[in-house]
């Protein structure tokens, strides 16, 4: 599908003005709240489990046939999220190496990819399907990351942050290993009514758009612009939210 020239680029509109969030709709009761009735720990162990076994071993499917990895594929190439001139870059949450994939295509030649995932199992899965010697694999969690203070210019975090109780627990050790100046592009689940069943499936809560451009600027973190996959995606609100940030 063609797209007029002021879409080749992508839909893009500028962060929401900071405020008080909307009441949660009819769609919070769809939305999986074991993240909510458990202990941080506990629900670590959950998503091991969840992305350890066989669901994760679709993950790779469910993105293609969902259309994200294709479209997140054309956000890059057409350089809506730009690449070139970065030379450290963390991929964070990479499961099956799906962003990763798009990273070893479209980045310059001499750039540093790092990918991190909870699941070390998503991690073997993602070394065999990108069958590439040049990015390194970490098993970390988004909290707490192994890497020091202004480590990366460049971030990449797909469908992760939502697997955290708070988004500040996670955007604040983004911004941490982040150097000044250095740009991420930041993918989660909203809180909409697909998002609520994104939730169900795999095990996550969702974020208000308004309350996580909110603390994104509470971190330092510039939300440049809001990215849509297509028109369609904007009209409905679907695919989550996905915003290209720069750290101050």
């Amino acid at each position: 599908m063609n797209y007029p020239d002021s879409q080749q680029q992508g839909e893009t509109q500028q962060r929401p003005a900071p405020g008080r969030s909307r009441p949660k709709s009819l769609h919070s009761l769809l939305e999986n709240d074991l993240i909510r009735r458990v202990s941080f720990e506990e629900y670590r162990e959950k998503v091991r489990h969840v992305y350890g076994g066989p669901q994760g071993a679709f993950l790779a499917a469910c993105s293609l046939i969902s259309l994200h990895t294709p479209l997140g594929e054309r956000l890059i190439r057409r350089r809506t999220f730009d690449l070139r001139g970065t030379r450290r870059i963390l991929d964070v949450g990479s499961g099956a190496g799906q962003i990763a994939r798009h990273l070893l295509k479209y980045a310059d030649p001499e750039a540093q990819i790092t990918c991190v995932d909870l699941s070390p199992e998503m991690l073997r899965r993602a070394r065999r399907r990108l069958k590439s010697p040049r990015p390194r694999f970490v098993a970390a969690d988004l909290s707490r990351l192994p890497f020091a203070d202004g480590s990366f210019d460049c971030v990449t975090c797909g469908y992760v942050l939502e697997h955290l109780p708070e988004a500040r627990f996670g955007l604040a050790e983004l911004s941490r290993v982040m150097a000044p100046g250095a740009k991420m592009l930041l993918l989660t689940t909203e809180d909409t009514f697909s998002g609520a069943w994104t939730s169900r499936m795999w095990c996550c809560r969702t974020y208000s758009r308004r309350e996580l451009a909110d603390t994104c600027q509470q971190l330092g973190l510039h939300w440049n612009q809001e990215l849509w996959f297509t028109p369609l995606h904007r009209a409905f609100r679907a695919g989550g939210i996905c915003v290209e940030l720069t750290k101050r």
